[in-house]
């Protein structure tokens, strides 16, 4: 299954890179004007967000770009021929680096532009990297041959992971805009106190909640999150899984645990139809459970954007969606 699911986008992106180089050897532009800006393209919203911030007062001249702007789920977007010409034309690229984007090697390999840098998340905070796991309960994917080993790609989940890829943003900044690069650096020390402001929040919360575990009546994205503050999490699906329909031994673990802890809330992530939590929360002895939406911002939209949603924002509506889980 997750063979296929890492060979579909691979073998699209084959005839859509031949589309897009077509185009670009043809002279098509994609800049409507823009000559003279940085071009910056994001796959998400929060490499976006942190772009943004960085660039401060410089914002007005770049161009810059986020990929899945409509709400298309990270693990369900497949580019469009303009997606790689943008990509190709770019000076900063900037991708999470985790399963849901093996298109990404092949759009590089053929990429003519040698003086693009390129952000893999995942690959810049090094050793903070998880592989994925399944804790007990947990319905597992299905396995088809021998599996490589895989890392969890929900990095920027975590503040500490955050300053790590904003430091690495605002390195490359300055190396592509020089006469702004003390600007840049300015910026990231600034952001990086209010996340480090944020992360002391957090910490502060979990240390005085009666509660230390969460658990989750859908996918589970917030691996790097609970790490962080220590705590222990149960869930019916990996974060990057596929699945829909929990097993009948998954849901009657996780009702399980709830009456076991005394659990007063199931938790779910943003936009979720809520079957599930529902359901396993039908097979508690009490039923009264209420559900409760982690955003892990792999949905957000430019009206979102446009309607002042920020990184900080999400993470701080995200701390006190916990405050009221972990007690």
């Amino acid at each position: 299954m997750k063979i296929l699911k890492r060979l579909m986008p691979i073998m699209l992106c084959v005839c859509l890179i031949a589309t897009a180089m077509t185009a670009c050897s043809a002279g098509e532009k994609t800049d409507g004007g823009s000559e003279g800006k940085i071009k910056i393209v994001c796959t998400i919203f929060p490499e976006y967000d942190w772009v943004k911030q960085i660039l401060g007062g410089n914002i007005e001249n770049a161009e810059l770009t986020m990929l899945l702007d409509n709400g298309v789920d990270l693990h369900n977007y497949q580019p469009t021929a303009d997606d790689i010409i943008k990509i190709h034309d770019c000076d900063l690229f900037i991708y999470a680096g985790g399963e849901s984007d093996s298109w990404v090697e092949d759009i590089l390999k053929q990429s003519e532009n040698g003086d693009m840098a390129v952000i893999n998340m995942l690959e810049t905070v090094g050793e903070n990297a998880k592989e994925e796991e399944v804790v007990e309960g947990m319905q597992a994917e299905e396995e088809e041959g021998e599996e490589e080993t895989e890392y969890d790609e929900h990095v920027w989940l975590s503040l500490n992971n955050a300053k790590i890829i904003c430091s690495a943003i605002a390195g490359k900044l300055g190396e592509i805009d020089t006469e702004n690069a003390q600007l840049y650096l300015d910026n990231y020390m600034n952001y990086a106190a209010e996340l480090d402001s944020l992360n002391m929040q957090y910490t502060e919360a979990v240390n005085s909640a009666k509660n230390k575990v969460l658990l989750f009546g859908d996918r589970f994205p917030f691996r790097y999150l609970t790490d962080d503050y220590g705590l222990t999490y149960y869930a019916a699906f990996v974060g990057c899984s596929a699945e829909t329909e929990a097993s009948f031994e998954t849901i009657s673990f996780l009702a399980g645990k709830v009456d076991e802890l005394s659990l007063n809330y199931v938790l779910t992530i943003e936009n979720s139809d809520n079957k599930l939590a529902r359901t396993i929360i039908e097979n508690t002895k009490s039923k009264n459970q209420q559900i409760l939406a982690l955003n892990s911002m792999q949905g957000t939209t430019s009206q979102d954007i446009d309607n002042g949603t920020t990184y900080l924002s999400v993470m701080t509506e995200n701390l006190e969606v916990l405050k009221t889980a972990l007690n």
